[in-house]
C-alpha cells in the first residue's frame, strides 16, 4: 500500500484534488478536519476533554458536541484555543495513525491519502512514503476563499500568516501539484503519478 501525505495552505484546492483521486482511483482517503470531528463524539477520546475545558453549555440536548456554539468560544480566546488544540491533535494523530496501520494489516486498497494543513508539524509525516504540497498562487487561493467561503481579506490574512510558506514546503522534498486555475491540467499532473492504480472497469 503506497501512503500519500496531502497538505498545502488554504484555498489551494486540496478538497478538489481529493475529489477527483476519490472518484477516479482504488484508494481511502481519511481528513484529518473530519477525524476532528469524529473525536469529539460522545465515547471518543476528545469527548470528555471538550466538556471539562468549556463546559457543558456546549452540548446540544441529544448529548452531542455543538459545533458551532464550540467555534464561538474558542475562536475569541487564544489560550483556549491552544488547549483545544492541545487537546484534539493528538486524539487526531492516533485514529489517523491507528487507521493507516489497519489498512496495513487488511492490504484492501492500493492507495491510501491522508490529508491535513498540519501535516509537517505532525506524527502523522512519519507514516507517509510521500507528501503531496497542493500548491496555488496566492491571488488565486484568495479569489477562491472570497468566492466559496466569503472570507474577508482580514482573515485571509490572519489565516495566510500562521501557515507555512511555499519555499518551506519545498525545502522539504515535497512532490508539489499546480493547482493554479485549469483543473484539467491539475488532473493531467495527478494522473501521470498515478495513473497504475486507476479503478478497473
Amino acid at each position: 500500500m503506497r501512503i500519500i501525505g496531502v497538505t498545502g495552505g488554504i484555498g489551494s484546492g486540496k478538497t478538489e484534488v481529493l475529489s477527483y483521486i476519490r472518484e477516479k482511483y482504488n484508494c481511502r482517503i481519511l481528513l484529518a478536519d473530519e477525524v476532528g470531528h469524529l473525536v469529539k463524539q460522545p465515547g471518543q477520546p476528545g469527548y470528555k476533554g471538550m466538556i471539562e475545558l468549556l463546559g457543558k453549555e456546549i452540548l446540544l440536548p441529544d448529548g452531542r458536541i455543538d459545533r458551532a456554539k464550540t467555534a464561538d468560544i474558542i475562536f475569541k480566546d487564544a489560550g483556549l484555543l491552544k488547549k483545544v488544540n492541545d487537546l484534539l491533535h493528538p486524539a487526531v494523530e492516533d485514529y489517523i495513525i491507528a487507521e493507516i496501520n489497519k489498512e496495513k494489516a487488511y492490504n484492501r486498497v492500493p492507495l491510501f491519502f491522508v490529508e491535513t494543513a498540519l501535516l509537517l508539524d505532525s506524527r502523522i509525516r512519519q507514516e507517509v512514503e510521500e507528501i503531496w504540497y497542493i500548491y496555488a498562487e496566492e491571488q488565486v487561493r484568495r479569489k477562491r476563499l472570497k468566492e466559496s467561503r466569503n472570507y474577508t481579506d482580514e482573515k485571509i490574512n490572519e489565516i495566510m500568516s500562521v501557515q507555512r510558506s511555499e519555499e518551506e514546503f519545498k525545502r522539504t522534498g515535497c512532490v508539489i501539484i499546480y493547482n493554479n486555475a485549469d483543473i484539467e491540467d491539475t488532473k493531467k499532473q495527478i494522473d501521470e503519478k498515478l495513473g497504475d492504480y486507476l479503478w478497473q472497469s
